[in-house]
């Protein structure tokens, strides 16, 4: 049991954090204090002894992790930051201002920020990650995850909880603010903490009850949770919201209000002397990865057929020799991503995720928030499930990749549940990504290779079926490249810009029309975003404003408005047939299914031809739109 002057101090903090939220939000005129006041409790023991953080030294590798889940409640995080002297108060007052690094909800323009939060049932899942992350590197980093009751009602928060038991994650300590109000009403389970605790049991997780106010029960059970091994701890807190203003506490419809009378509340919480916190010590540590001897880049035969999936997987598997921070992770589909060749390879940097893609791609993220290289990979179809986490990664400024198998209608006989039509606009939205559709296996494996070096969002989209390989092995890839595939000089009549599998196609149509015309000039797009413009802007030039863009991808968002919109500054006069998939595919063989969404060779070669023929259109920007 701490002693009365432990018990003071945590007290005092835990007023003074109450203090700064108050005054952060009243200064900024928005925010939500009273999500703050029910957690100070927490945060104030967490502060005082439990907590492994050295302001200086915000990276160290054996620190703690102190993600805040209920993001809303980010001026309590503020408030501590503040007490343990890494900001001041002049910018604790900055609060949601044009240009602070406080920002509405955390982000990492704070170095002791680790990831961005609050989009709610985030925090934990992406603690998960941490915590592989950390046992992988041999660091005792413990993650301390404050969360709020309202968001266990997200389904992304149960994946986590599950991974985290099945891979025995005792470095999670999970804290809930159980204070009975959500934003316009009460929780559905309100502080019936014996609900949540027999949830949580259920899954294999060590439970302890608390009030949530009472600083010696918290710390109590702060020390079993650390005590706890081979199983996460989770400490139910019955709170108040809003405690310490007696008008604000319990009270509905104040949920993201500042205070109406902030002075006093302020006043009417107590004396508040100076009380700096006494955060635990970081241990000693450095991160030592051996480096294997270097392994060849797998290699193809130009003529044979290979899927580009397959490349990859083989590509990876080779990477993981010469990149010991390369982590990979799957969605239980590693035998057709061939992820699973990796796994064979280096199987303690592999981590199945099993069906959960929220999970995975939260898991990735807490992997590179602790200076890892993850490549995360499932169907792409399925990857549109943790579209929010992939969002949030983009704020978080991590860095990892995604991978998308079995992409477009070319997947054949599964069927639309299982085609990816809409990833390309997903990932080409994000901000700062990168898109790579590779249309064969020397190129794939090529790509791969690029994935860790990149910043922020990468996403490779992958072909199921076997394609072509077109390149030869010593062939060069780049970020932000193309390839002309086909041309007759001179001659080019018409532009096809394509990527993946209908760069076959249009090779294919090409070939159709060499004796007959119109000749074709064939671009590979194989880097969506960043998009080469400068060689299709001079393409088109050169064939007198006829392109035909086909993708095997929805129009909205792909690689043709990508196209269109690099060539609409240009004042070029366009004849455009951009051909993509316009209805709801059904089930069939890959050829019929891309001749059914006018995507396959006799769609791309009539569209040619009728731009050959047509009559030119007036202004800019105006075609043709088929398909």
């Amino acid at each position: 049991m701490p002693g009365s002057d432990t018990r003071e101090r945590r007290q005092s903090l835990a007023r003074s954090l109450r203090r700064d939220a108050i005054r952060a939000t009243a200064a900024a005129g928005s925010g939500h204090p009273t999500s703050a006041l029910s957690a100070a409790d927490l945060m104030a023991v967490l502060l005082d002894g439990y907590l492994r953080l050295d302001v200086e030294r915000p990276h160290a590798p054996a620190r703690d992790h102190l993600v805040l889940s209920k993001g809303h409640a980010s001026p309590l995080l503020y408030a501590a930051l503040r007490a343990i002297g890494a900001i001041d108060d002049q910018e604790l007052l900055t609060f949601r201002k044009l240009g602070s690094r406080l920002e509405g909800h955390p982000t990492p323009a704070l170095p002791w920020v680790d990831v961005a939060t609050g989009s709610l049932g985030q925090g934990l899942p992406i603690a998960v990650g941490m915590a592989l992350a950390a046992r992988l590197q041999e660091q005792p980093s413990r993650m301390w995850v404050l969360c709020g009751d309202s968001e266990m009602a997200e389904g992304s928060v149960w994946e986590a909880v599950q991974q985290a038991a099945f891979n025995g994650l005792d470095a999670i300590t999970l804290l809930v603010d159980v204070n009975r109000l959500g934003q316009r009403g009460p929780t559905m389970l309100g502080w019936d903490l014996d609900a949540y605790a027999r949830r949580l049991k259920a899954f294999g997780w060590a439970v302890r009850c608390v009030d949530g106010h009472d600083v010696d029960a918290i710390a109590e059970a702060y020390d079993a949770a650390l005590a706890e091994t081979g199983r996460p701890s989770a400490v139910l807190a019955h709170t108040i919201k809003g405690r310490g203003v007696p008008d604000a506490e319990d009270a509905e419809d104040l949920h993201g209000k500042p205070l109406a009378d902030a002075e006093q509340a302020i006043t009417g919480l107590g004396e508040i002397p100076d009380v700096a916190p006494r955060l635990a010590r970081v241990p000693d540590a450095a991160l030592h990865y051996e480096r294997p001897r270097p392994t060849p880049r797998p290699t193809y035969r130009t003529g044979s057929s290979t899927s580009t999936r397959l490349a990859f997987g083989e590509a990876l598997a080779a990477l993981g020799d010469v990149r010991p921070d390369l982590t990979v992770l799957d969605g239980e589909v590693s035998n057709s991503t061939y992820t699973s060749k990796f796994a064979e390879r280096h199987p303690d940097r592999f981590f199945e995720h099993y069906i959960a893609e929220q999970q995975l791609v939260a898991s990735a993220v807490g992997m590179a928030a602790r200076g890892l290289r993850p490549v995360a990979a499932t169907f792409a179809a399925f990857l549109s499930r943790a579209s929010d986490f992939v969002r949030m990664a983009a704020i978080s400024r991590v860095s990892l990749a995604l991978v998308g198998t079995h992409a477009g209608v070319s997947i054949g006989e599964d069927g639309p549940s299982q085609m990816a039509l809409e990833d390309l606009a997903a990932f080409r939205a994000l901000t700062g990504s990168t898109v790579l559709y590779p249309c064969d296996a020397n190129q794939a494996a090529a790509l791969t290779y690029l994935l860790p070096e990149l910043d922020g969002i990468a996403y490779l989209r992958a072909t199921r079926g076997d394609t072509p390989v077109i390149y030869a092995p010593e062939d060069v890839f780049g970020v932000g490249g193309s390839r002309v595939v086909r041309t007759a000089g001179s001659r080019d009549e018409v532009t096809i810009v394509a990527a993946g599998i209908t760069v076959h196609e249009a090779l294919h149509a090409a070939d159709r029309l060499h004796h007959a015309g119109p000749a074709c000039r064939v671009i590979d797009a194989y880097s969506v975003k960043p998009l080469d413009a400068e060689t299709i802007i001079g393409s088109v030039e050169a064939t007198d404003g006829r392109l035909v863009i086909a993708e095997d991808h929805r129009p909205e968002g792909g690689l043709g408005e990508a196209v269109l919109a690099a060539l609409a500054p240009t004042g070029i006069q366009l004849a455009v047939e951009h051909l993509a998939v316009r209805s709801l595919p059904g089930s069939g063989t890959p050829a019929e299914l891309l001749r059914e969404a006018g995507i396959d060779c006799a769609a791309i070669a009539g569209a040619a031809q009728r731009l050959a023929t047509a009559p030119r259109f007036a202004g800019v920007g105006a075609g043709i739109s088929g398909g």
